[in-house]
């Protein structure tokens, strides 16, 4: 699709790793020529391949920041609006944003130049693998997860990317303290979410009663939010915080 080097691969990870059950599917959007631009000379700079071939320097790929800035690695962004929308409210802090779809890691390299956004950066393919293989440990500040697939059918649940395991690569390159936010509309998924998460040793729930947590200030309202909202979906937050040890 693109020159080599000038744009994401189409299987960054290819061969290098066994293949196993997927939380997500890929999105065959077509690319608009806006999108193919700011793909084709951004990526370059703000963007990278999932390969699992190499630990990343996240200071160095955050070039424009202070070296301690605090980083947040963003799982499934969409289209892009709410990740720019958050560089711009934190400047100070490194926004990585990882997912499979190519549209919109166009138009989020596209609003971070239109916007001069320089604490974005785009990853491209599978986040297990990037917090497996490509993080170093407690490197993180903090982890998003919002509106992710709640693969409704029973026997897709396996598929639902928050589980424990997901929950054990976390749990290395976030640091004590970090904070773990997620976001679903879909009811069965939140308890799931709420349950998964509470069970596991390395988070504790930042709520008192130990239930969800109020919308924070940092989180702006998506499109994806607002299409629930007017279908009469209960938007739920979990903001869990990583212990020590």
């Amino acid at each position: 699709m693109f020159p080599p080097g000038a744009g994401p691969a189409a299987d960054p990870a290819g061969s290098h790793h066994d293949r196993r059950i997927r939380s997500f599917q890929p999105r065959r959007s077509r690319v608009t020529q806006a999108q193919r631009d700011a793909l084709e000379r951004l990526w370059p700079a703000w963007g990278l391949d999932v390969d699992g071939l190499r630990v990343l320097d996240l200071p160095a790929l955050f070039d424009t920041l202070p070296p301690d800035a605090p980083v947040v690695l963003e799982v499934g962004f969409g289209m892009g609006e709410a990740t720019a929308r958050m560089a711009a409210a934190e400047p100070g802090t490194a926004l990585l944003a990882v997912d499979v779809h190519t549209p919109g890691q166009g138009n989020l390299l596209r609003l971070a130049e239109q916007h001069g956004l320089t604490n974005v950066r785009v990853a491209n393919g599978d986040a297990v693998i990037l917090l497996e293989k490509m993080l170093p440990a407690a490197s993180l500040a903090g982890l998003r997860l919002y509106f992710p697939d709640p693969w409704p059918k029973k026997r897709h649940h396996k598929r639902r990317i928050l589980q424990p395991a997901f929950l054990d690569l976390a749990a290395v390159p976030l640091a004590p303290g970090a904070l773990v936010h997620c976001a679903t509309d879909w009811e069965p998924y939140a308890e799931q979410m709420l349950a998964v998460l509470t069970a596991h040793p390395a988070f504790e729930n930042t709520q008192p009663d130990g239930g969800f947590a109020p919308r924070p200030a940092v989180r702006p309202l998506t499109r994806f939010e607002g299409q629930g909202l007017d279908k009469g979906h209960t938007v739920r937050d979990l903001l869990f915080r990583r212990v020590a040890g």
